[in-house]
């Protein structure tokens, strides 16, 4: 099967609005998670989110591509520049060849929400706006941002909960290895706002430690009291390795495992059996042993059921051997986007032998004490990661990277 490499990428974070500046913040262990006023006022019980400022696409876009992106979207597209610049894409390359798009996103909740208010006070639909279906629809991102670059391959949305956008590259990477597509934008885009969290807030899955917001999210501690949302939008450019040779484009990375499973069980509580098996089809993909690995991105999302479950996946597997960290520590639960996000956080790691800390990770419970978890940065050279992202649903996710190598 064909070679599969990453040729570009881009985000827009709560840790950072570009490539430098994330990685800035992963190195220092810069926390993204603060206090939305409006969850105070909608009566939420956690006001806890990861912070982000709303990009102002007015000077790059025209109002007749602008209209249908939500919120999402307009992270999603910052990154995709910023991936596709560093790729070495333009519009003329993308006008002259087929490049698809395959991106996570699992809600849109503000646009329907609008629009319902607006039929419910109005008593008419068409005051609702063109715009609106557009923006509504959780295909959002990826019809919106195949229109504006004019993308003529593969172009769907994937849908997995929290693990929508490692599945979108993992596909990715399967259309590329059969032949299929030459170069595919994936990635995921997750909302920031009060809105999409209500039902979250009310299964008390949002933790507590509103006093300190940015000791809040604390994967694999014994104090965890539950996860942090956050969001943004993330983007990686996966290319057949031919097709970046040709193109003379930059290599970051090369995906050479994807594993996937599906729980089967609680709709919403995590076990132990479904990541394992996802961790060992990534490792039977790559033709890899677990000792090969030398950095692990957990899924980690600071709920205690879920980080309890994934620790003991990990020692099944890996035993106390290689590193581990949860960039969540830092970001909160990023969601959909997370998949993607934590690719580019593992990469740049990769590129600049280091593993962030796991922030507060202070006292470690019965089975996060079985793994090689640190609070503090460590400086290390990564040729193997690999990293977790599991959703609602049962269904997880696991992808393994490596360093390029032209061999």
């Amino acid at each position: 099967m064909k070679r599969v490499v990453i040729t570009g990428m881009g985000i827009y974070s709560t840790i950072g609005k570009n490539v430098e500046e994330v990685n800035n913040s992963l190195y220092n262990g810069i926390s993204g998670i603060g206090i939305d006023p409006k969850r105070i006022e909608d009566g939420f019980r956690s006001p806890l989110t990861g912070i982000i400022e709303r990009p102002n696409l007015k000077d790059l876009l025209p109002r007749r591509l602008r209209i249908g992106i939500p919120e999402q979207g307009e992270y999603a597209y910052v990154a995709t520049m910023e991936a596709l610049e560093m790729a070495q894409i333009d519009e003329d390359f993308r006008l002259k060849n087929e490049i698809g798009i395959l991106y996570g996103n699992d809600s849109s909740a503000v646009p329907v929400i609008n629009a319902i208010d607006i039929v419910r006070e109005k008593k008419d639909t068409m005051l609702v706006g063109s715009g609106s279906i557009f923006q509504s629809m959780n295909s959002t991102i990826t019809m919106n941002l195949s229109v504006i670059l004019k993308l003529r391959g593969i172009n769907f949305t994937i849908s997995g909960a929290c693990a929508s956008s490692s599945h979108a590259i993992g596909m990715a990477m399967i259309l590329i290895q059969q032949g299929l597509q030459d170069i595919v934008i994936c990635g995921g885009g997750q909302e920031v706002n009060a809105e999409s969290m209500g039902s979250f807030d009310g299964l008390s899955a949002f933790s507590m430690r509103i006093d300190e917001p940015t000791k809040a999210s604390r994967p694999f501690d014994r104090d965890r009291d539950g996860l942090v949302p956050s969001g943004g939008g993330a983007t990686v450019i996966v290319e057949s390795y031919e097709s970046a040779i040709k193109r003379g484009a930059p290599i970051l990375a090369e995906l050479t495992g994807y594993g996937f499973s599906s729980n089967g069980d609680h709709i919403s509580v995590p076990n132990v059996e479904g990541p394992t098996r996802s961790l060992e089809n990534a490792l039977k993909y790559a033709n890899t042993r677990p000792d090969e690995i030398d950095y692990i991105n957990a899924h980690a999302t600071s709920t205690p059921v879920g980080d309890l479950n994934e620790a003991q996946a990990l020692f099944n597997v890996f035993g106390s051997r290689p590193p581990v960290n949860a960039t969540k520590s830092m970001t909160g639960h990023e969601m959909w986007m997370g998949g993607a996000s934590e690719i580019i956080y593992s990469i740049l790691m990769m590129q600049n032998s280091y593993i962030a800390p796991t922030l507060n990770f202070e006292n470690p419970d019965e089975y996060s004490a079985k793994l090689n978890l640190s609070g503090k940065r460590i400086e290390k050279k990564i040729d193997t990661f690999l990293s977790n992202s599991f959703g609602f649903g049962g269904t997880n996710s696991t992808l393994i990277l490596k360093k390029y190598n032209k061999k």
